[in-house]
């Protein structure tokens, strides 16, 4: 193979990938913004609502869509509290949002992880970290779950960029939003009514403020834990 021959990924269409995710995530939002998402989100609860039965399978589907789509639904998991109360909308949540997770990583693995692979095979520190994902990934996976620093959205479609294995990737993260699920769904039903969700002026309770401060020091511990592992990484790629 002559030297200008190129690697997986590495041509002009893998270089063009990541500015295309980009392109058209920034276009998503942007028309989410300009045709007010929140308020077509609101009418698609209520009209989940009405639906009966059939409205918790419409409920998930839409999750998985917003999800992939990478727009914002906080709105949905809220409004769930309203529609189908604490315990069943904790469910359906918890599934939606771990079905949509995991359909975003499969999107995002298939569509750029060879992009990723080719520019960081040549760089020590980057295929560490990878590498300490893929070594650690459940335990990287469940404590950025657990922080509310880290977009849901975005953590989506960055672990599909690293080595996390997807039986990992999908048990972390459906444990590891279990308590912000149940806690939002849970204000989400103290609204009462769909209009009301959202709403400035809220007090924040005991619960959420404990789940700040857990997220908190899932933010501290994740940080310091892919520090330690991609050091020790590093140091046995020197050794070798």
């Amino acid at each position: 193979m002559t030297a200008s021959a190129e690697t997986p990924g590495s041509g002009s269409g893998g270089s063009a990938k990541p500015f295309l995710l980009a392109l058209v995530i920034g276009a998503v939002l942007a028309v989410a913004y300009y045709f007010d998402l929140p308020s077509h989100l609101k009418s698609a609860l209520d009209w989940i609502a009405g639906l009966g039965a059939v409205g918790m399978v419409v409920f998930v589907a839409l999750y998985i869509v917003v999800t992939v789509l990478f727009l914002p639904g906080s709105i949905l998991t809220l409004g769930a509290g309203v529609v189908f109360g604490v315990i069943r909308g904790s469910i359906l949540v918890s599934i939606a949002a771990t079905l949509g997770a995991t359909a975003a990583f499969l999107v995002g693995r298939y569509f750029a992880r060879d992009w990723v692979a080719a520019k960081i095979e040549g760089n020590a520190k980057f295929s560490a970290i990878d590498r300490a994902v893929a070594d650690e990934g459940w335990k990287i996976v469940g404590l950025t779950r657990l922080s509310p620093i880290f977009p849901f959205n975005l953590l989506n479609y960055a672990f599909s960029i690293t080595q996390v294995s997807l039986r990992d990737y999908f048990f972390a993260s459906w444990i590891g939003m279990m308590p912000g699920t149940v806690m939002y769904v849970y204000i989400g039903s103290l609204a009462g009514d769909l209009a009301t969700l959202g709403a400035d002026g809220r007090e924040r309770g005991a619960a959420e403020w404990t789940l700040y401060v857990v997220g908190l020091a899932a933010t501290v511990a994740v940080t310091l834990f892919v520090t330690r592992v991609a050091r020790r990484a590093l140091e046995e790629r020197g050794a070798a």
